[in-house]
C-alpha cells in the first residue's frame, strides 16, 4: 500500500524558489506513476505534473510548464518538486498522488484515490 507525506512548503517571495518532496512509505512506489495537485483557497484541485514509474515520461500543466521540474529517487521512495520563478498564483496546498499511470492524473483528480495530507506553499508579492 502506498501512504504519501509531503513536506517541503513554505511562505517565498514572488520569483523565488522552493522544492517539495513526497515520500512514500509503502512497498509499491516504484511500480506508480506520481505526481502534483494544488488547491488554491475557493478554487477546484487542479493538475500539477506527473511522472511514470521509471521517470520517463513527465507531463506538466501549461502554467507551470518551463518553471517546475518533477523528478523522482525509486531507491527512496520520494518524488519532487522544483519550483521555480514562482508567482504569487501559485500559491497553493500541494498534494501529492499516485496511481497506477501517467493518464490517471490526466483524468482528474476525482479519478485518484491515493493523497498525501498537503503542504501549503504561499507566494508573496
Amino acid at each position: 500500500q502506498v501512504q504519501l507525506v509531503e513536506s517541503g512548503g513554505g511562505l517565498v517571495q514572488a520569483g523565488g524558489s522552493l522544492r517539495l518532496s513526497c515520500a512514500d512509505s509503502g512497498r509499491t512506489f516504484s511500480s506508480y506513476a506520481m505526481g502534483w495537485f494544488r488547491q488554491a483557497p475557493g478554487k477546484e484541485r487542479e493538475f500539477v505534473s506527473t511522472i511514470s514509474w521509471k521517470g520517463g515520461n513527465t507531463v506538466y500543466a501549461d502554467s507551470v510548464k518551463g518553471r517546475f521540474t518533477i523528478s523522482r529517487d525509486n531507491a527512496k521512495n520520494a518524488v519532487y518538486l522544483q519550483m521555480n520563478s514562482l508567482k504569487p498564483e501559485d500559491t497553493a496546498v500541494y498534494y501529492c498522488a499516485a496511481d497506477p499511470t501517467v493518464v490517471g492524473f490526466l483524468k482528474g483528480y476525482r479519478y485518484l484515490e491515493v493523497w498525501g495530507q498537503g503542504t501549503l506553499v504561499t507566494v508573496s508579492s
